[in-house]
């Protein structure tokens, strides 16, 4: 009996031991990346292909050049990615085509990818002319949030220091903006949901009813406001045809999320969200997290900022060559516990 309690008691410190270890790197790794947010203050240009003249990328703090910006990250996409495109500019042009003060852009990001990506991403280029549509090469794998924050206006990009140039959204020029999967999943014209529920939002918060439309006064770029699509409303249906290791991972992570960031949003990684510019200000200049769970530091951040927030069901499809697998679960929970330590211990400082 005394041998039993000696093996549980040198058990018991391992694990004690192991889990002390776990803490400690969780905490230094927090601190390491503490500074994540921040980004090379020094001017980010690109080059017009047409003049090959470099030209100073906008800043988000500037006033809006478009009304939308759609930010595409793209991983290796170079099969999904042109029908994605095809439906999004047609989608766009007809838009454009029917209200004449209807503009925008759409940002390719190319995130490292090793197939043809960057070759279907400049073809649309060509096509659709560097107004509307830009690239930016990252030149190797960042992850989606990193993607989705390093967005500018770059057909070429050239690199200031050693640093890649500010962050995603910072250089987008729209009043909206709108990040999307590459793989076509959400139908574009499901942004007028998310679009309607902003405008919505910002009239009720300030009081200016139906009139703030028509009010000179009134900008939706300098409201707050953050539209979540939502695949909540499929989850019934999900259950029954997807992957059972999807589905394990899920539960377990809204889970872990609902502990991490609270309630509020049933669905964090639909990869069809909205932002208001004044939203994007304070969102993408704060986010530290790169890869699965940046959705997560999204809803967390806009609960600290008190920016109001909807979630609107969309449709969506479930498309061949999901990135997701089994090895992505203790990634989350890494990002996750990255992100628990370095706000609750103010190691991650807010940048208001």
């Amino acid at each position: 009996m005394a041998l039993l309690w000696t093996i549980v008691e040198v058990m018991v410190a391992l694990i004690l031991l192991v889990l002390f270890g776990l803490v400690c790197v969780i905490i230094f790794e927090a601190y390491r990346r503490r500074h994540n947010n921040d980004h090379v203050e020094a001017s980010a240009i690109f080059e017009d292909p047409n003049s090959l003249k470099k030209v100073p990328c906008p800043s988000l703090t500037d006033p809006a050049e478009k009304y939308l910006s759609l930010i595409i990250p793209a991983f290796n996409e170079e099969h999904r990615l042109p029908g994605a495109l095809d439906e999004t500019l047609n989608y766009l042009q007809q838009r454009a085509s029917k209200d004449k003060s209807f503009s925008y852009e759409v940002l390719i990001v190319d995130d490292g990818s090793v197939d043809g990506t960057k070759r279907v991403a400049f073809d649309f280029v060509k096509k659709y002319t560097v107004d509307n549509v830009r690239i930016i090469l990252l030149g190797r794998n960042h992850g989606k949030g990193e993607a989705i924050r390093k967005v500018s206006l770059s057909y070429k990009i050239h690199l200031i220091c050693c640093d890649i140039v500010k962050q995603g959204m910072l250089h987008s020029r729209g009043e909206l903006l709108l990040m999307l999967d590459a793989d076509g999943a959400t139908k574009v014209n499901d942004l007028e949901k998310l679009e309607s529920q902003i405008h919505a939002v910002a009239r009720k918060d300030y009081h200016q009813g139906d009139s703030a439309a028509g009010d000179s006064s009134f900008r939706i770029s300098d409201v707050p406001v953050a539209a979540f699509g939502s695949r909540a409303h499929l989850q019934e249906k999900a259950l029954a045809t997807r992957k059972w290791y999807r589905n394990f991972l899920m539960k377990g992570f809204h889970i872990v999320v609902l502990l991490t960031a609270g309630p509020g949003i049933r669905d964090t990684q639909c990869g069809f969200k909205m932002f208001s510019r004044a939203a994007a200000r304070k969102l993408f200049k704060n986010i530290r997290l790169k890869r699965w769970c940046f959705d997560v530091e999204i809803v967390f951040l806009c609960k600290r900022f008190n920016i109001p927030m909807v979630e609107i069901s969309v449709n969506w499809s479930e498309i061949p060559g999901s990135k997701v697998n089994p090895l992505s679960i203790p990634n989350m929970l890494w990002e996750l516990a990255l992100m628990s330590a370095g706000y609750r211990t103010g190691m991650w400082k807010i940048a208001k």
